[in-house]
């Protein structure tokens, strides 16, 4: 395996933002997955993080979320100098620059938000259930009400994610749909369907559980 041939995916609308790091990582072949979450990403870790420093994120501390399909959001508006992972929470928001946050996903929506104006950015895990809970509306909220975040003035962005006839439930629309309720005017869909290309991306369903999962990552730089 050559991980030197394994760029993050990048989506415009963030790369045209200022001081910005993003991505959004691929199947990595040649890693055998598993049923066990954890094990399935103890075997990434290494090429996730390798991913991240060429993407000028090296030396950053790693902040991640236990990702429990709820709606609670971990905020990070001090500086950290090791990496953590969040117990409970199902997004992350920061002002801080320097700081890594990663959520995983294997079907699931990430969803990338970036306040360009007070320079804040979140990241958030939200598929059926996140959705239904408003996990990126409490997202948003919290950016208001840690760093003064307004809703108008975000860009927020949709990763690959499943999506119907694979799935029962557009829970990417029900998104968008959201996120237009809650006065954002910049929304980005990158509109793919991890199940449709397994080449690509690792899908829970269509894997029948025994899969990896895509990290994405953001930072302030």
């Amino acid at each position: 395996m050559n991980e030197a041939q394994l760029p993050a995916e990048q989506f415009p609308a963030l790369s045209a933002l200022p001081q910005l790091g993003h991505g959004f990582t691929q199947r990595v072949p040649g890693v055998e997955m598993s049923h066990d979450k954890v094990e399935a990403l103890a075997r990434l870790d290494g090429v996730h993080r390798r991913i991240c420093d060429e993407n000028g994120l090296a030396g950053m501390p790693f902040i991640t979320a236990q990702q429990i399909h709820g709606k609670e959001i971990g905020a990070i508006d001090s500086m950290m100098s090791e990496d953590k992972c969040f117990a409970d929470c199902d997004g992350l928001v920061t002002n801080r620059p320097g700081v890594c946050l990663g959520i995983y996903v294997a079907d699931c929506c990430a969803v990338y938000l970036v306040d360009p104006i007070r320079r804040a950015i979140g990241l958030v895990h939200s598929g059926k259930k996140g959705t239904e809970l408003g996990v990126v509306a409490n997202a948003v909220e919290t950016m208001s009400t840690q760093f003064g975040s307004v809703a108008s003035d975000l860009v927020m962005q949709l990763s690959p994610c499943i999506r119907p006839p694979h799935y029962e439930i557009d829970f990417a629309a029900e998104i968008i749909r959201q996120g237009r309720d809650l006065g954002v005017a910049s929304i980005h869909d990158c509109g793919v369907c991890t199940a449709c290309d397994l080449a690509r991306y690792y899908s829970y369903r269509a894997e029948k559980g025994r899969t990896g999962r895509m990290l994405a990552f953001l930072a302030l730089l």
